[in-house]
């Protein structure tokens, strides 16, 4: 057990009693240059080395990342210029099968003016044909009714070919 003597001696903070400062000095300075070398020659090389690392990375990840954006653009100027090819191309095609059309066009249009010109003057040669013959069955008519009423109307100067002679004039007229 303690003495009440030696609690009074003991009072205090130890690390403070003035008669240890000379002591605890040395052994700060003894820590403080332990820390000092341990960090100048173990932890800042290691550190500094990995920033160093992590610049290059940095630096080379930037300098890819041009060279991307580099390839990006003349991958986008040849995309570019390979649409407007293209387009060109497309243009070009479109206007041949156009043209190409109009041909067939012109060529189905002028076989079917060609067919049409040819049904016209068929009809119009049976048009004539009937006209012709309906002509013919008038001046027939005429000729039948011309001769019957002159015989209805002059039984003594009933003259068949008289009677035909005039009804022909006056139909030709």
């Amino acid at each position: 057990m303690a003495t009440p003597t030696e609690g009074a001696e003991a009072s205090g903070m130890p690390q403070l009693a003035i008669e240890t400062f000379p002591n605890q000095i040395f052994w700060l300075l003894i820590a403080l240059a332990v820390i000092y070398f341990v960090l100048a020659r173990i932890a800042l090389p290691r550190i500094g080395a990995t920033l160093e690392e992590r610049q290059d990375a940095i630096a080379n990840d930037l300098e890819r990342a041009a060279d991307y954006r580099r390839q990006a653009e003349d991958a986008e100027t040849a995309y570019e210029k390979a649409l407007a090819d293209a387009r060109a191309e497309a243009n070009r095609i479109a206007d041949e099968a156009r043209a190409e059309v109009q041909k067939e066009v012109d060529a189905a249009m002028a076989k079917a003016d060609a067919e049409i010109s040819e049904q016209t003057a068929e009809s119009e040669k049976r048009i004539a044909a009937i006209r012709d013959e309906a002509a013919a069955a008038v001046e027939s008519v005429a000729k039948d009714t011309a001769q019957a009423l002159v015989a209805a109307l002059t039984p003594d100067l009933a003259d068949d070919a008289a009677v035909n002679a005039a009804v022909s004039a006056r139909v030709k007229s």
